[in-house]
């Protein structure tokens, strides 16, 4: 286990209570190619995303089924909401941050309608990516059945 009081370790917390699984089981080559990023997803047993760091927000998808946060440490972090929940145009989510905002580890960023995505979109699944994969060294995941600010991967910057 990683040092807890370095600033090149970042602890990444889940962002929602659900079974985290591996970025190859996501049903979109996107996120399972690691096209966008590497981290883990989530396969979602609530309907609220808290924040997983503490950091800024640098992004707000205008449909809410994404965000973008950046840590103190420069790590960015990207939690997608579903796959092809582009197409639900913003309906049934709502968002509770904006660009630019400060947040803290279990800071409320996000609430979605599980039942319209479980019905609408492609699937719940939710990647929760780093996007500036340059800045890692290692990175463990822990692939459990996690509550919502259970450490899921530590992160040994560069």
């Amino acid at each position: 286990m990683f040092g807890l009081f370095s600033k090149r370790q970042i602890e990444i917390k889940s962002p929602i209570k659900g079974k985290v699984i591996d970025l190859s089981q996501v049903p979109d080559e996107v996120f399972s190619s690691k096209m966008v990023g590497d981290g883990f997803a989530i396969d979602p047993k609530d309907n609220t995303i808290y924040s997983p760091v503490e950091g800024e927000i640098i992004q707000v998808f205008p449909t809410g089924h994404a965000i973008g946060i950046k840590t103190k440490e420069g790590l960015e972090i990207l939690i997608h909401i579903g796959i092809d929940t582009v197409e639900l145009k913003g309906k049934g989510f709502v968002t509770f941050v904006n660009e630019g905002d400060y947040v803290w580890i279990g800071d409320k960023l996000i609430t979605f309608d599980l039942e319209l995505i479980k019905n609408k979109a492609k699937s719940t699944i939710i990647p929760v990516l780093i996007t500036n994969m340059e800045k890692v060294k290692e990175m463990n995941v822990n692939f459990i059945d996690a509550e919502e600010g259970d450490v899921i991967a530590n992160v040994r910057l560069k």
